[in-house]
């Protein structure tokens, strides 16, 4: 893709070649064409427009229109005339164009892989989880949508003269305020079954990988969605965001503890529904008994993938005395070889962090932690010489509860290491805070590390694994206990969140009153003996 300088602040990106021999922020690193085919999503009537950057270099990216509220108010009229008539389609024509998703995704993988780098300044290989996980996304629910959406019958109260239907109907708009971490996969994957469900989507994805959302509703127009049914809003959380909560039937949120109350309260007011999947101070626990090699090279993934920018990423890793030394040495030394890159090419085990605002907060808990005594047994440094933004893998010992990072988020490729004795000890010290989405158990003993998983308070726990076993597994509900969240994504909780169960009794030949001219303390006289009779038939 060649490159160009931009035009005036607001306007599209148009211009003549840069020389970024002379200034290499100069250049453009997206066609201008491409761009604004992305762009043109956008609801916007302002004029209004933010310059994104990329993290690998710096170069500008693009012009992103703003909203304003009545932008927003545009968005959903329009989303909900397209969702009456959505609504009406068969749930197997929704279900078509899901699997034709799957198909698009995987064919245009590199131009999605592409974009994400340039956005996030993840490395590539990074990149492809999120493409992993929406054709996962798209297949499954395409595949099981009769499963979650058909009407059911029930037990009625009267066997065979009552007859008891459970529909699934759509909520209507669904608001979906997404983050920039992952921004292919959270800008699609909590929508794709809300338009399965029937409903439409207006989205605000995060400003900093805004076309990478933008290149997701392309998608989605291509495989057969409705272009209305998804709309795109993009600008400020409190101005944007909160206009959302203000419209919407159901609203979706990815991001931080301290927004998502504010996003619950708003939503209570309402007496909407909304799921929020928050914050984590993840821990991952190495048994005595643990493959030390498997959880070495587990830890690295755990702690460093996205460079630390993952809701579930390992902060806190919990080592027992008997395999403690080792452990450390040989997660040290894989951390030390990692192999550090920002390119659109495959081969970099991290990329960089995503702005100034991410490398400070890793940089001041670092420091802090030093200062107060912890010890650096590999990383710690930033790399300026690789990126604006990028900051060494790091692993720090010694870390006490007076130090930020002990209890706080750091959202970096900052990992601290304890050593523990009792694995009760452990497990009290894994449940310690607020925070509860996901944890890791590495033992050689599946069913003693699955009784303990049973006691670590979060939503999502992994035995021999990272993060990846509970994240790719749709079939499975995914989301935080305490302070990281309320409600599910995946499996049926992440369709039927989407929902209202509507229940259709039908009554045949007897009434609920007295008949025959019984009086009401004979009706419940035979109300009762046929009740008891139910009771004896096995009957619920």
């Amino acid at each position: 893709m060649s490159a160009s300088t931009p035009s005036p602040a607001g306007g599209p990106l148009v211009g003549g070649p840069a020389d970024p021999e002379h200034d290499p922020t100069a250049a453009y690193v997206l066609e201008p064409d491409y761009v604004a085919s992305l762009t043109g999503r956008i609801v916007s009537t302002t004029g209004e427009s933010k310059q994104s950057h990329s993290p690998i270099n710096g170069a500008p990216v693009a012009h992103i229109p703003q909203s304003s509220e009545d932008d927003v108010v545009e968005a959903f009229a329009r989303a909900r005339r397209a969702q009456l008539a959505w609504a009406r389609t068969s749930i197997d024509h929704r279900a078509a164009i899901l699997m034709r998703l799957h198909d698009l995704v995987l064919d245009r993988q590199e131009e999605i892989l592409d974009l994400v780098v340039w956005e996030s300044g993840k490395a590539r290989r990074h990149a492809y989880d999120e493409v992993l996980h929406i054709a996962l996304t798209a297949r499954y629910y395409a595949r099981t949508a009769h499963q979650h959406l058909d009407t059911q019958r029930k037990s009625g109260v009267v066997p065979v003269l009552t007859r008891v239907e459970v529909n699934r109907v759509p909520k209507g708009v669904v608001g979906i305020i997404s983050p920039w971490n992952y921004p292919f996969t959270m800008a699609l994957c909590d929508g794709l079954p809300a338009l399965l469900a029937g409903n439409a989507v207006v989205t605000k994805p995060d400003a900093q990988t805004m076309l990478t959302a933008l290149l997701g509703a392309q998608l989605l127009e291509e495989a057969g969605f409705p272009k209305d049914l998804w709309q795109v809003v993009a600008g400020p959380g409190s101005r944007v965001g909160m206009s959302i909560i203000d419209k919407a039937d159901y609203v979706c949120f990815t991001g931080s503890t301290a927004t998502g109350k504010l996003i619950a309260k708003a939503c209570a007011e309402r007496l909407i529904g909304c799921s929020l999947e928050l914050g984590g101070k993840n821990p991952m626990l190495v048994l005595r008994d643990a493959d030390v090699e498997r959880a070495a090279e587990g830890a690295v993934r755990a702690a460093f993938s996205n460079a630390g920018q993952l809701c579930v990423s390992i902060e806190r890793l919990f080592v027992a005395d008997q395999v403690y030394d080792r452990f450390v040495e040989r997660f040290a030394a894989r951390t030390e070889a990692m192999a550090l890159g920002a390119t659109l090419e495959w081969g970099p085990e991290m990329g960089s962090l995503i702005s100034q605002d991410q490398l400070d907060t890793v940089v001041a808990h670092v420091e802090d932690a030093v200062a107060k005594g912890a010890r650096v047994r590999a990383g710690g440094r930033a790399r300026p010489d690789l990126g604006p933004y990028f900051y060494e893998p790091t692993i720090l010992e010694g870390v006490t509860p007076e130090m930020t990072c002990f209890g706080n988020e750091t959202f970096g490729p900052v990992v601290s290491v304890y050593r523990f004795h009792d694995e009760a000890d452990a497990v009290a010290r894994a449940n310690d805070g607020e925070y509860g989405l996901n944890a890791s158990v590495y033992s050689q003993d599946g069913p003693r590390a699955r009784e303990i998983a049973r006691q670590i308070k979060c939503g999502t726990v992994n035995v021999n694994e990272a993060f990846a076993a509970t994240f790719a597994s749709i079939d499975s509900p995914m989301g935080g206990m305490r302070e990281s969240g309320m409600g599910r994504r995946q499996g049926s909780e992440g369709i039927h969140r989407y929902t209202e169960s509507q229940s259709v009794a039908t009554q045949r030949l007897l009434r609920f009153s007295p008949v025959l001219g019984l009086s009401d303390k004979s009706y419940a006289t035979v109300m009762n003996a046929n009740l008891r009779l139910l009771k004896k038939l096995g009957r619920a």
